[in-house]
């Protein structure tokens, strides 16, 4: 399994929605710029979590960018989902053709549909608010670092 770039730049950015949009809108060239993504590339990854509604914006000089929910109701699954469509591993072909006997099927209930369970699973069990969060601890972490 393999995120594309459009989901990796996707959670960037709204983690950093998340952290930022609190009390007002976030222009998107400042989501863009901290991030070190192109601004083009950005509309397009958001016109996507527009559409699912994960986001909102607000066109004029005060506009801006801001979460549609809460972030502690922004599941990475939504994410990942409105940015890549499904984040499951296609089913095993069962074509019924000469020496393939029941392999597909013991591959489909032993390895893939095993592996769909636990991926839902976790990322049903990510919210935005979890990842905000994280980030946060890390840039404090950061903060307390200093080099010789």
């Amino acid at each position: 399994m393999d995120f594309s770039k459009k989901c990796r730049y996707g959670l960037r950015a709204l983690i950093d929605l998340a952290v930022n949009s609190k009390e007002e809108r976030v222009p998107l060239n400042l989501i863009a710029e901290r991030n070190h993504i192109s601004l083009q590339y950005l509309e397009q990854v958001f016109a996507a979590l527009r559409k699912k509604g994960l986001v909102k914006s607000v066109k004029g000089s005060q506009g801006g960018y801001f979460l549609a929910k809460k972030p502690e109701d922004i599941l990475a699954a939504e994410i990942l989902e409105a940015l890549d469509g499904s984040y499951l591993i296609e089913d095993e072909e069962m074509e019924s053709e000469a020496g393939f006997g029941g392999i597909p099927a013991v591959i489909q209930t032993m390895l893939i549909d095993k592996v769909n369970k636990e991926l839902d699973r976790l990322f049903r069990g990510i919210s935005l608010a979890d990842m905000a969060e994280t980030y946060l601890v890390y840039e404090e972490d950061a903060k307390d670092m200093y080099y010789i």
